[in-house]
């Protein structure tokens, strides 16, 4: 199946993985467009580009830290991937006890400073091929880097290397 026919939606796996499916980029490794999530009952994008994956959220290891926001660690390619609830994330809280029904893999960052992180949101509802708009005047809209137009409503499409800044 193809990036543009690819469920954002992951099936549950047997195994530790996290993540389930092919990656929603072009062959090219950029896209232009970005995936509507939910989480907290308000929708945000996450840009094309730099979501590597989408699938329900498996193991997760409970960690001591430091980020109220992060759920903990889980198993992912031979490493262990920060899981980040990113409604917690962008209210600077603790995640809710009960967790998300979808996890998306990101990269943070370039060259040798990428790296990897599960948002763990509550559902990914599409892959949106379109540009971002620019934030409009007079709106506060933090952690975003640009909008799109859902529905009538604004819809923030987040600067995940902000975010990445934000997670340390």
């Amino acid at each position: 199946m193809g990036p543009a026919q690819h469920s954002p939606k992951g099936r549950r796996h047997a195994s530790a993985s996290c993540f389930i499916g092919p990656t929603l980029q072009g062959g090219n490794g950029v896209s232009r467009g970005y995936l509507l999530v939910r989480v907290d009952g308000k929708a945000y994008g996450l840009p094309l580009a730099r979501v590597l994956e989408v699938g329900d959220l498996a193991e997760v290891l409970d960690v001591p830290r430091a980020l109220p926001a992060m759920r903990g660690l889980t198993p992912l390619r031979g490493r262990l991937v920060p899981v980040v609830h990113l409604g917690a994330l962008l209210g600077e809280r603790a995640p809710p006890p009960e967790r998300g029904r979808a996890a998306v893999l990101v990269t943070l960052g370039a060259g040798e400073g990428t790296r990897y992180v599960a948002f763990e949101v509550d559902d990914a509802d599409d892959v949106v091929r379109e540009a971002a708009l620019p934030v409009p005047r007079g709106e506060s809209l933090p952690w975003a880097s640009g909008v799109a137009r859902r529905r009538g409503a604004l819809v923030p499409i987040l600067d995940l290397d902000a975010l990445g800044d934000q997670i340390g």
